[in-house]
């Protein structure tokens, strides 16, 4: 049922140029009801916080995996406030521990692609690319500064003064 075939030089992808190859998003579902039961938004939201936001989830990907899952006997619903969660079953829990190897490889995945991960994805290239050359600008200043300290304490005020724009721009989009 499962094809476990891994590209491992994909960089962090599957073999099909997603993260997740065949069978693997069955089972981090999978692996991460088994380490707290939840209902599918949180599902989404802890599967989510594995990619420290690099990955989002979308509800067309886990909820018809959560069914799969309670269809081949992996996890049970019960419901909860009006929602379904999901528990792990016996048999879903002698399957996640058979893969332990792989959801632990999934996971190491998931966190290298945290931060800089990202940077290995094409369209997150073409909009950080541009931004590294300025660092790299600045940085190559710096080292032809020689030490000079006025450059050096220019230089330093400029990444401060960026930062801080780029954190308001940030918090404002959030509001």
């Amino acid at each position: 049922m499962m094809n476990a075939r891994r590209n491992p030089g994909a960089g962090g992808m599957g073999p099909t140029g997603r993260f997740f190859g065949p069978g693997e998003l069955r089972l981090a579902i999978l692996a991460l009801i088994a380490e707290q039961p939840g209902h599918g938004y949180q599902v989404m939201s802890r599967l989510a916080d594995r990619f420290n936001g690099t990955y989002e989830p979308s509800a067309g990907s886990v909820y018809p995996t959560l069914q799969l899952l309670e269809d081949e006997g992996l996890v049970r619903v019960e419901p909860a406030d009006g929602r379904k969660v999901h528990h792990i079953t016996d048999e879903g829990r002698r399957v996640s521990a058979e893969h332990a190897d792989e959801i632990e490889r999934l996971w190491g995945r998931a966190a290298s692609r945290g931060e800089w991960g990202m940077f290995r994805e094409p369209e997150a290239a073409e909009i950080i690319g541009p931004a590294l050359r300025l660092v790299k600008a600045a940085v190559k200043t710096l080292a032809h500064a020689h030490g000079d300290p006025r450059v050096v304490e220019r230089i330093q005020e400029i990444f401060v003064d960026a930062r801080q724009r780029i954190e308001r721009l940030d918090s404002k989009r959030w509001r």
